[in-house]
């Protein structure tokens, strides 16, 4: 199980290098995990659930723009609404620049709507990672048998002419690239799962 979640780590890392722009899009729809958790903390009447999606300077703003929203939501549904708006716009966007993002508005739910993600969301809620190992593994080979066969190809005529050359040139840079973004990925992740648990060794001595 061990080797299974690091495999999922690995691979789930070089999918979201690959797709950077899906991974934070997830963040400003209405169904996200941040307006989620806004909704859920207006729904109690606190705060403190949606602090963990700032960087700890930005909690000010964030505590501030509730206690504002809170406020304004007692005065009827025409401004609760508005209200409510307001909260989920601010604790998006000081969230996403958090992640060095830029914040473009809220998408409508289903905006950000992709099956890895939400695979690796309900991998979390279950607390079962399988399913989610065979997606992306399913992806990542698919993706490297694909541009494999388009190198070969284009490989085997390379020398008949300097437009077929090119064209395997291109084919090859492109097979590389993929394969080498992916090895950096899983290595970046495999050496911070072995720093963890170093860590995790020392701490316990």
């Amino acid at each position: 199980m061990k080797h299974r979640l690091m495999l999922a780590g690995v691979l789930a890392a070089g999918l979201a290098a690959a797709r950077p722009a899906l991974v934070q899009a997830h963040c400003d729809t209405m169904d996200g995990p941040v307006v989620t958790a806004a909704k859920a903390a207006l729904a109690k009447g606190d705060a403190t659930s949606v602090l963990r999606w700032v960087k700890p300077e930005r909690e000010g703003e964030i505590r501030e723009a509730f206690k504002k929203t809170w406020a304004l939501r007692k005065q009827g549904a025409d401004v609760q609404e508005m209200a409510d708006t307001y909260f989920f716009e601010t604790l998006v966007r000081i969230h996403r620049a958090g992640e060095g993002a830029p914040y473009t508005g809220l998408k409508p739910a289903g905006a950000g709507h992709d099956p890895i993600i939400e695979g690796a969301d309900k991998a979390l809620e279950t607390g079962s990672v399988d399913a989610l190992v065979e997606k992306v593994t399913h992806h990542v080979a698919s993706g490297i048998r694909e541009r494999f066969a388009k190198a070969s190809k284009t490989r085997a005529r390379a020398d008949k002419s300097v437009a077929a050359g090119r064209e395997s040139v291109e084919a090859y840079v492109e097979f590389v690239h993929y394969v080498a973004g992916i090895h950096q990925a899983a290595s970046g992740a495999v050496a911070h799962h072995e720093e963890g648990e170093g860590h995790e060794a020392t701490h316990k001595d």
